[in-house]
């Protein structure tokens, strides 16, 4: 059945948006691989900057690392550019930047920052032209904000790969094994062999990894506790995140399907969920 999902060639204005909504993964991810050889260049030098600020390109890290690039060593100094939240963590600042912060880290940190803002420049460009061109598709992406765990860069990609349009899948189950998040079914003899799920759309089971992830963090939702409950019952986190992105497809569909909004059972409601297997109420 993902066969024939595959085959049906999208209209051009959605083949467009899928150039612009993965080019923006991919530059998502360069961005990550950018902070990465930054964060390993002043490990190199000592410096151990991401150990105290959890995000050392924020406004204070930027500050430290500038004046860092540009010559500055009094630790005080530096430590004292922090701002806001990080300003009681000074002491512990000033103790991350003790180093042997060298001309050498500078020029290479200095390349990894100005590509860094470079990857930023061609992101915002292309959000910007993909927020254009799902102008059509507003009131979806409005309904598909409101599942836990679904921003709106994740609801673009849902509505760029499945073109918005749940006609080419019969059922919740035909579009999540086209998509790949649903466990195998290989069996033998009434016995289950395997429970490896199947390749499908890189691109939006990336999405779906990712509102997976932040529905974990969701207070008092279903998919929170279903998380949990999954993880007690397989003692295997990477699972239990599957089944939470076929949750999260199997609601889209429902969504998209019937024009309906969705609506959380919360935590409190999980064991009726599960004798039921409807991951929420549509409508």
């Amino acid at each position: 059945m993902r066969t024939a999902a595959r085959q049906l060639r999208a209209p051009q204005p959605i083949r467009q948006l899928r150039d612009l909504t993965r080019y923006r993964q991919v530059l998502l991810e360069e961005r990550t691989r950018e902070a990465q050889r930054l964060e390993k260049e002043l490990e190199d030098a000592g410096i151990k900057l991401s150990v105290v600020a959890t995000d050392i390109l924020g406004v204070s890290g930027r500050a430290m690392l500038g004046a860092l690039i540009d010559g500055e060593r009094d630790v005080e100094v530096l430590a004292d550019l922090a701002r806001g939240r990080m300003r009681p963590k000074i002491p512990d600042l000033q103790e991350a930047m003790v180093g042997r912060f060298g001309p050498h880290h500078a020029f290479l940190c200095r390349m990894h920052l100005d590509r860094i803002d470079g990857i930023d420049r061609d992101i915002t460009a292309l959000s910007q032209r993909i927020d254009a061109a799902m102008t059509p598709f507003q009131d979806l992406l409005t309904r598909l904000d409101t599942i836990p765990g679904v921003n709106q860069h994740v609801a673009q990609v849902i509505i760029a790969e499945t073109g918005g349009n749940m006609n080419q899948f019969p059922t919740p189950a035909h579009l999540a094994s086209w998509a790949g998040v649903c466990p195998g079914n290989h069996a033998s003899g009434g016995k289950r062999k395997s429970g490896k799920t199947r390749k499908g759309d890189h691109w939006l089971t990336a999405s779906l990894g990712v509102a997976a992830l932040a529905a974990i963090r969701s207070k008092d939702t279903y998919l929170a506790a279903q998380y949990r409950r999954l993880v007690r019952r397989l003692g295997n986190k990477q699972k239990a995140i599957v089944a939470l992105e076929h949750s999260i497809l199997t609601s889209v569909w429902h969504m998209l399907t019937n024009t309906t909004d969705y609506h959380d059972l919360g935590g409190d409601e999980l064991p009726w969920v599960f004798r039921t297997g409807r991951p929420s109420r549509i409508g």
